[in-house]
């Protein structure tokens, strides 16, 4: 059974940079709410959606996005409100509603990049052009969990010995700040563990090979072209249309081109659920003639 997870990490990337990238190139609501709504079930199908509370910062962003942009852009015919002689417009909002569901759309799709893109996944999809910039990726990327581990291991530590009190502010402004330092001479010395075990294993004394247990196989490279088409497809069909924001919310009659862009990134968004509807659609045929 090969989830969409288990793919190449070059199909993977390729994909997800594509569906990213046209939720960035556009401004079309269209695209956006597909793009978020298809982030949302893309996150839920390669490992779950997380606890509730791990969401919240999507709706804060958003909310600040949209409040921020009509509150500091005045441009617009449609005036809501007048605030401090500053005329709230209808299409400030609409363009910060925009704004703020791009960028939380992004983001969301790039927290599948780094739930998906392990540390050797980085290696083998970068170690071919620059093998230094892919052991610092790597390497970066595997420090930001072990620093939240180590945080909360020694935040619960002081907490146990009475050195953190969180009733108080002071006491607890002192204490996080004790326990920055802490951290701070725990990455410190854990930089240098791994440095010497790093010249210990001979690292930089000359070429080394390469190994990737990764291979490429012919459904990588239908996704991989899969994606490239389809978000083509998607800009294509947004071109055609056409949205304006100022200084009038505008957007042009839907033509067979745009609709055809709509449909392409709708199926670009559902690939991962799709596949792995796919694969545990086979697994299950197979369970069942056993």
């Amino acid at each position: 059974m090969r989830r969409f997870e288990d793919r190449n990490p070059i199909a993977v990337a390729v994909y997800l940079l594509a569906a990213a990238g046209v939720a960035m190139l556009t401004m079309d609501p269209v695209l956006l709410c597909l793009s978020l709504a298809g982030a949302l079930l893309s996150l839920g199908a390669t490992g779950g959606f997380g606890p509730l509370r791990s969401h919240g910062w999507a709706a804060v962003l958003f909310l600040l996005t949209a409040l921020i942009n009509p509150l500091t852009y005045h441009n617009g015919r449609t005036v809501l409100l007048v605030v401090n002689d500053a005329p709230i417009t209808l299409e400030a909002v609409l363009y910060g509603m925009a704004a703020g569901g791009m960028i939380v759309a992004v983001l969301y799709w790039f927290r599948i990049f780094s739930r998906i893109m392990t540390g050797d996944k980085l290696l083998y999809l970068l170690g071919g052009l620059s093998p230094g910039l892919s052991l610092v990726v790597s390497m970066a990327l595997r420090y930001v969990p072990l620093f939240g581990r180590q945080w909360r291991r020694v935040q619960a530590t002081q907490r146990a010995l009475g050195l953190y009190r969180e009733d108080d502010p002071v006491a607890a402004l002192r204490g996080r700040l004790r326990v920055f330092s802490v951290m701070t001479t725990w990455a410190l010395e854990n930089g240098v563990i791994t440095a010497d075990s790093m010249a210990a294993r001979g690292y930089g004394l000359g070429r080394r090979t390469h190994f990737a247990r990764f291979r490429f196989t012919l459904g990588d490279g239908l996704l991989t072209a899969a994606s490239l088409a389809l978000a083509g497809l998607s800009l294509w069909g947004a071109a055609g249309r056409g949205v304006s924001y100022y200084p009038a919310f505008a957007m042009g009659a839907l033509t067979p081109r745009g609709l055809a862009g709509y449909l392409a990134y709708g199926v670009l968004v559902l690939l991962p659920a799709l596949l792995n509807i796919k694969e545990a659609m086979v697994w299950h045929c197979f369970n069942s003639g056993r």
